[in-house]
């Protein structure tokens, strides 16, 4: 019998969160893989559990996955924690994960905190459907880039950011999205100083620019998704200057100049060339 690898979810800020199932399994497994050992002992500390701790952190984890995939199949068990949160959420552990369904050994989700879910949860945005952004990029360039190749999505927007970049993303959104767009910043979430307030991105961008308080701690964005009807508006934009291209270039450069110009990706605005070609 190999044994089971368990992915559980531990607090994100207030200990009490922890649920019965994660500190029974975080006892019982024989390891626990965890993103930072010390961070974690002092949560196995609090909860009065002895559990052997091996780290697993985006350096090494492609170098400690064998050797843990062969405690399994030689049948312990074994718990993968992230430093707070569900594990893998922009956090690491997929290659882990991966590998044991590759060796055919179970894989358990013991469910919990999850910071993304939870402000998603209190932001009052439209919650039926959702896009999880993770961190964007932390060069200025990039990072509008990618904006902008969000600029005409429908669903709810879900962003973690680091506190010493949080005023220059807040900034980048209002000029990609406009000042009107709503937002939710969440932070600190279950902990002491937790924040989660709704306005718009102009509100916010002065709020956090005003109260350097609001630049600390832990953060997700939840962002108002583009209304339906923009939508279908922005993709007439497209075709028509995908059309307009076209008179004049070849699709592979029609698609390559659009890329450029609009912050969308070469491979859809190739394809839906060649269709407007066609």
């Amino acid at each position: 019998m190999t044994g089971i690898l368990y992915v559980v979810a531990t607090p994100i800020g207030n200990l009490d969160d922890i649920s019965r199932r994660a500190t029974q399994v975080l006892a019982q497994v024989a390891r626990i893989a965890a993103e930072d050992t010390r961070h974690s002992a002092r949560l196995l500390q609090h909860l009065g559990i002895n559990t052997p701790l091996v780290a697993v952190h985006d350096h090494n984890e492609a170098g400690r996955v064998q050797s843990l995939i062969a405690q399994l199949v030689a049948g312990d068990s074994l718990a993968l924690i992230s430093d707070a949160g569900t594990p893998l959420i922009s956090d690491p552990g997929f290659r882990l994960v991966a590998a044991a369904h590759e060796a055919n050994i179970q894989v358990v989700p013991v469910v919990g905190a999850c910071a993304a879910i939870g402000a998603l949860s209190a932001a009052g945005l439209p919650s039926d459907r959702f896009t999880f952004e993770g961190f964007l990029s932390a060069k200025t360039t990039a990072r509008q880039t990618q904006l902008r190749a969000l600029l005409h999505e429908t669903r709810t927007l879900i962003f973690y950011e680091a506190p010493h970049r949080i005023l220059e993303c807040v900034q980048d959104m209002c000029l990609v999205f406009g000042g009107d767009r709503r937002v939710v910043l969440a932070r600190e979430l279950t902990k002491t100083f937790e924040t989660v307030r709704q306005m718009t991105l102009a509100e916010l961008s002065a709020w956090v620019e005003q109260d350097s308080n609001q630049q600390r701690g832990e953060i997700v964005l939840v962002l108002e998704g583009a209304a339906e009807n923009a939508s279908l508006a922005a993709e007439a934009e497209i075709d028509a200057l995908l059309l307009k291209l076209l008179k004049y270039l070849p699709v592979k450069q029609t698609a390559q100049l659009a890329a450029e110009l609009t912050g969308h990706k070469k491979n859809a605005l190739y394809d839906r060339a060649l269709l407007l070609q066609k």
